[in-house]
């Protein structure tokens, strides 16, 4: 069986670093709010390019932190709207209307995955105060033109940086190119916890306090609450178990975009497209899709011929039982890609042989 992703050949290639971290932590007797949450955000930040890096529970808390941090600084209020991707992860849309927030649903591209930047700003109204680009499956969003109209209009630019750890624009880390960024460490991302984490990175000063506040019950001073908080900090061990990943981050893309460039190269099935790659410093093939509009039968004829793949993801937001207000809209482009994506297998320990075998079968698949 090719595993789609093989988490315990991933640690074990760092196996002694973590074990070492790990040990660390586990001998100080201190495990909240320590040195090495502390030592990790400032190692992030470094390596995003940002003036600070502040820990959180989960991918999804730190977009809500985002949010919710505009919120209570004034720069956003219940009803205001953000611009999204219409083909985003639910925790994209989540965080917004967690907050009071408005979703304001964009079509991506049909050759890129992102949100189309041709279609923003026929969305922006006199309530929109944000867009919040995703760099899906690890694809950079941004482009100048979206800078363009978060300037022209006064838009806040946050970014959702859960699969683009590494990714770069012209040089710049994704999760330093807007106002604040939200990243997920999730086991199976690019840079992954041993658990649960994430984190918020950003130049503003305010924002960044704001955050670590209301993910930390309310409080800037302990006893004293400045806000309604939650419970959401990234902790000791998860911070350093990422810290050691993150000396590795690079070298680990590296191998990523090895693999996807041999799937570009070497797959010349007719009836598979595979993604479009124009610059290869601002895709870090968090996950390599392809579609297929057979893309159900793949699935099958791959996993009887021992190939994991995953469907990222069978259902769009606007089709979701959560959103039902939405479920009488049309997304086409949306709507394609959901009923067409399949994932392969991709990951830093991949085999030359498991590589070539995926793409022999799928060049064998008729």
């Amino acid at each position: 069986m090719i595993k789609f992703l093989d988490l315990q050949k991933v640690t074990a290639k760092y196996a002694d670093e973590i074990h070492e971290a790990v040990s660390r932590v586990v001998n100080s007797g201190w495990y909240l709010q320590g040195e090495e949450t502390k030592k990790f955000e400032a190692d992030y930040a470094d390596y995003i390019g940002t003036e600070y890096t502040v820990g959180c529970g989960n991918g999804l808390d730190a977009l809500i932190w985002i949010f919710r941090a505009y919120v209570e600084m004034g720069v956003m209020r219940p009803g205001d709207e953000v611009i999204v991707p219409a083909n985003t992860f639910i925790a994209s849309i989540h965080a917004i209307t967690e907050n009071g927030l408005k979703p304001v649903l964009v079509e991506p591209s049909l050759t890129t995955y992102q949100i189309d930047d041709s279609r923003i700003e026929e969305a922006i109204t006199s309530k929109t105060k944000a867009i919040l680009i995703v760099h899906l499956y690890g694809q950079c969003a941004y482009t100048e033109k979206i800078g363009e109209l978060c300037k022209k209009y006064g838009l806040k630019l946050v970014e959702d940086n859960a699969q683009a750890h590494g990714c770069k624009f012209k040089g710049h880390h994704t999760g330093s190119l807007g106002d604040a960024a939200g990243h997920s460490f999730y086991p199976g991302k690019n840079l992954g916890a041993f658990g649960d984490a994430g984190a918020v990175t950003t130049d503003d000063e305010e924002l960044a306090k704001v955050v670590r506040a209301v993910a930390n019950y309310g409080s800037q001073r302990k006893y004293v609450f400045k806000y309604k908080g939650r419970n959401s900090r990234l902790d000791e061990i998860q911070a350093a178990v990422l810290d050691v990943k993150l000396k590795h981050l690079d070298e680990d893309v590296a191998i990523r975009k090895q693999v996807a460039k041999y799937y570009i190269d070497y797959i010349k099935n007719p009836r598979i497209i595979t993604p479009v790659v124009k610059d290869w410093d601002a895709h870090v093939f968090h996950i390599f899709t392809i579609r297929c509009e057979q893309r159900d039968a793949l699935q099958q004829y791959l996993t009887e011929n021992g190939i994991q793949t995953v469907i990222h993801y069978p259902i769009p937001p606007h089709k979701q039982e959560c959103y039902k207000e939405w479920n009488n809209l049309s997304f086409p482009i949306t709507e394609k890609i959901h009923q067409e994506e399949l994932s392969l297998p991709m990951s830093p320990v991949m085999e030359e042989e498991e590589v070539k075998a995926v793409v022999e079968a799928l060049n064998k698949w008729r």
